[in-house]
């Protein structure tokens, strides 16, 4: 990330963050926005340019787009509270949550209008977007690809009847403008989207220039291949910040729940009309989601896409939270048996 000097507030610093600090870490400490997250370290920008602060082995989880404070010699002291966090359950067996961006205003949730135009996926980065309280706003790319552009900005305005929709061709200057005022200055906007949906081409697009390298389009499935491979904040021409994100190919859902159901805003509706609390509309007497299914007025494969989803993120909650009561356990084993040694050393 290249700019010679640069000021807080263009970097995204608001009164949410200005609160936190109390008068001797303003006086004695300095500020910066991590830019980019590597294994071992990770790179700020702050108002005296850029700096590399390598990580300590057990220290505090952070992100792109977190605010951290550090001292004169370079060291990370912590980060601030987020005003947003995009995570999801880790790729794999692994049990654990990944942090994906922090403190974003808007999320792009990009999908290709080819054979790639999935209204379920689009639901998952909705449910991301709304737990974490972050405007979404949904590109459909490769309008130049698709010969039903206006039926299928139709199929992704129905999810939401409040959210923006546009549909872009990436390589196309004028077909970009209407994204023009989620990049303002001050302004941080993340891209979600799965591998080769043509954010890459879309990054470029905006950027002005090649910023990130594309690949070619398959015949046979009509996917891109996949080419970010790294999380880092762009300065945007219009001023803003620019998020790119790897693709996520095993996009999994974790302590969820509310964003689901805000996603699927009508179905709890519909469900608190039931006769049962508990109606699991199948087959209960007087299920107002039922009846909705049956008049029409409800999709079946949106009340689908709600199930798999609610199973998803109790699921992997479940599993998340049993590591943790197991890691507390292990947590105060090791305390026992530390507390233990000492008291044997000082009778000795």
């Amino acid at each position: 990330m290249e700019q010679q000097t640069v000021t807080l507030t263009q970097l995204g610093w608001r009164p949410f963050f200005q609160q936190q600090l109390s008068l001797e870490e303003l006086t004695e400490l300095s500020i910066g926005r991590v830019v980019e997250q590597h294994r071992s370290h990770i790179m700020l920008l702050s108002e005296a340019g850029n700096i590399q602060l390598t990580l300590p082995p057990q220290s505090e989880r952070i992100c792109v787009g977190d605010w951290a404070l550090f001292d004169d010699s370079n060291r990370l002291v912590r980060h601030l509270e987020r005003q947003s966090l995009f995570q999801r359950k880790a790729p794999g067996s692994k049990v654990a949550t990944q942090l994906i961006a922090a403190n974003v205003d808007s999320v792009m949730i990009v999908c290709s209008l080819n054979h790639d135009f999935n209204l379920s996926r689009i639901e998952r980065y909705l449910a991301l977007a709304k737990e974490a309280q972050v405007e979404p706003v949904v590109v459909l790319t490769k309008r130049d690809l698709c010969s039903d552009v206006d039926d299928k900005c139709q199929q992704a305005q129905q999810l939401d009847p409040f959210m923006m929709v546009h549909a872009v061709n990436a390589l196309d200057d004028e077909s970009l403008q209407g994204l023009s005022a989620y990049c303002q200055t001050g302004k941080t906007v993340a891209f979600l989207g799965s591998s080769g949906v043509g954010k890459s081409t879309l990054v470029n697009g905006l950027m002005g220039f090649e910023a990130q390298l594309t690949s070619g389009v398959r015949e046979d499935d009509s996917k891109g291949r996949h080419t970010t491979t790294s999380r880092a904040l762009k300065w945007l021409p219009q001023g803003g910040l620019l998020m790119d994100t790897p693709g996520m190919r095993e996009l999994q859902l974790s302590d969820c729940e509310q964003g689901v159901n805000d996603t699927f805003s009508e179905i709890i509706d519909l469900a608190q009309q039931c006769r049962f609390g508990d109606c699991s509309h199948e087959s209960e007497p007087d299920c107002a989601v039922r009846a909705a299914l049956n008049d029409g007025l409800l999709d079946e494969r949106r009340l689908n896409s709600y199930r798999k989803l609610m199973r998803e993120q109790a699921l992997n909650s479940a599993t998340l939270a049993e590591k943790r009561a197991k890691d507390k356990a292990f947590g105060k084993m090791i305390q026992g048996v530390q507390t233990a040694s000492r008291k044997l050393k000082k009778n000795y």
